[in-house]
């Protein structure tokens, strides 16, 4: 037996696991996740009772709609959110061993690393998005889909209180899980500093960059009207705060827009436009390696961005930003920024639902950053809870490549115990028939079945911890060039950067865009691009 491994548990793993070593781990014995029994369906009996109407209510997909009152044999697996943790557990679960029910506001996957390519139209914003219908197609629409919001999750009871989000009239109810897995995500934070909620535009979710892309296109048409020079040179400011990978790639796309696009269309507005980047670390692009940093801020200065690092903001008012900057002696110095638009790409924060379980459980007590998870991903101090992607504390920096990893990862672990829960059904049946049977012969036959499906059930409760495979990092930094930390053998970074980074760069997010659908939108976006041109027009 692998020293990594230990048995799946009712309780996931107890949270004093964390302080034993893997050798312990590998020597105790918990209960299994099956023991008890689920007397009827997963879902409350009111649910259960007004499925199909609330179904028709949702107007949901026939894919959707197709899934029936939940089969009382099977488990009941819960999802919230639709992110990349969440799609991870979707697409690689086998869904047949499960009654699950995915909640989320969006009926849509977002293919976050390219949102940045958005608000300027090198890429358009339908083709980084996939239905989730789509993802339960693929499934064979076993996956009954909610678009609600998560408010609420009782621990103790183990129900989800939804709230649709479209509906004329909202419809509420709590569901039922056995298991539950959160995939919620963060949201941003403006760390207090006031005026950044009022004023900023960010770059999160979808609607963000629509947001963002409506108001390139007004500053364009708003300088039109304007002659007065410092008005105009105001307006034409664009700040970025955060030096992050989101932040670099808006700065790089929108740069890239007002050289290639713009330029050719307005000239002389184009010379005016400023376009400036605000960190307030030493460096951007922080986790990457020196040389891609030096890169990185040694191509942004040939493409005219202007780079503002050690620098804090302060305060924002509507037509102002307060800083504050570390200057090469160590004395810090106050000044203001004047600007048109500020986009604000930096910090992430818990989102309301994730904050109120931290609040109620004992063991989430001290947790800041996210759900406290142990090294299967278990939510410490519940009961068959789950935590992935962002909304989860770990040691892994808070990427995508990180939380798809982990859906993987925990696609696994339920189709693992999909199977325990398949083995111990049929055990339980084989034993019942073993107290009837009169048979000598069909009783010793019995008994060698359940002695062989034991053994296996023992086998398939062994589970391993979640291992994260870095692969690298990589960031697009304008003029078709970019740069990546490639990640080989033993962990050693091997740093690219330039025109093979970026050759690089598209075809990695292409490859991590999840269907062939959005493969082929993408690569076509980026082919009209290069050939016709970005196209800012309002929507």
């Amino acid at each position: 037996m692998s020293s990594a491994a230990v048995r799946m548990s009712s309780k996931v793993i107890r949270p004093t696991l964390n302080n034993l070593g893997r050798q312990q781990a590998s020597k105790i014995l918990l209960r299994s996740f099956t023991r008890s029994t689920v007397p009827q369906a997963s879902v409350t009996a009111s649910l259960s009772n007004g499925l199909n109407k609330v179904s028709a209510a949702l107007g949901l997909s026939s894919s959707a709609s197709a899934f029936q009152i939940p089969d009382s044999q099977k488990k009941t697996l819960v999802i919230v959110g639709s992110g990349w943790g969440s799609t991870g557990v979707l697409q690689n679960i086998d869904a047949s061993k499960y009654n699950i029910v995915l909640v989320s506001q969006r009926d849509f996957f977002l293919f976050t690393p390219l949102l940045p390519s958005t608000p300027v139209g090198t890429v358009e914003h339908r083709s980084i998005i996939e239905p989730v219908h789509n993802i339960i197609k693929k499934q064979g629409g076993k996956i009954k889909f909610y678009e609600a919001e998560a408010t609420a999750v009782n621990t103790t009871d183990k129900t989800v209180s939804i709230k649709s989000v479209n509906l004329a009239k909202p419809q509420e109810f709590d569901i039922k899980y056995d298991y539950l897995v959160m995939g919620v995500g963060a949201q941003v934070t403006t760390f207090g500093i006031p005026g950044v909620a009022e004023h900023a535009y960010f770059l999160k979710e979808l609607e963000d960059s629509k947001k963002l892309r409506a108001r390139i296109t007004s500053v364009i048409e708003e300088a039109q009207f304007i002659t007065d020079a410092a008005a105009r040179k105001k307006l034409l400011n664009f700040v970025v705060v955060g030096g992050g990978p989101t932040g670099v790639e808006f700065a790089a796309e929108l740069q890239d827009f007002i050289n290639e696009d713009l330029s050719k269309t307005y000239p002389e507005l184009a010379k005016e436009i400023k376009v400036s980047l605000v960190e307030a670390l030493p460096n951007v692009l922080n986790m990457f390696g020196k040389q891609n940093i030096k890169y990185t801020q040694d191509t942004f200065r040939d493409i005219k961005i202007d780079l503002l690092t050690k620098t804090m903001v302060k305060n924002v008012t509507a037509d102002k930003i307060d800083a504050v900057r570390v200057l090469d002696n160590g004395e810090k110095e106050a000044f203001s920024i004047e600007y048109g638009t500020l986009v604000w790409a930096t910090g992430n924060a818990v989102r309301p639902l994730t904050k109120s379980i931290m609040a109620s459980v004992e063991a989430q007590k001290e947790a800041r950053r996210g759900l406290i998870v142990n090294d299967f991903l278990a939510v410490e101090g519940t009961q068959d809870m789950w935590a992935l992607g962002d909304c989860s504390a770990t040691k892994y920096a808070p990427t995508a490549q990180v939380a798809l990893q982990e859906g993987k990862y925990l696609a696994s672990v339920f189709s693992q115990l999909g199977q325990v829960n398949a083995l111990e059904v049929e055990l339980k049946n084989l034993e019942a028939s073993l107290k009837t049977e009169n048979d000598t012969e069909k009783i010793s036959g019995l008994k060698g079945e359940i002695e062989s499906k034991t053994r296996t059930l023992e086998k398939n409760k062994l589970v391993t911890p979640f291992e994260y495979n870095h692969q690298g990092a990589m960031a697009y930094i304008g003029n078709e060039r970019a740069v990546f930390d490639l990640a080989l053998y033993a962990k050693k970074i091997y740093p690219l950067s330039g025109r093979t980074a970026f050759v690089i760069w598209m075809g990695a997010y292409n490859a991590m865009c999840i269907t062939a659908r959005t493969k082929t939108l993408v690569a076509f976006d980026w082919l009209k691009t290069r050939t016709f041109g970005r196209d800012i027009t309002r929507e």
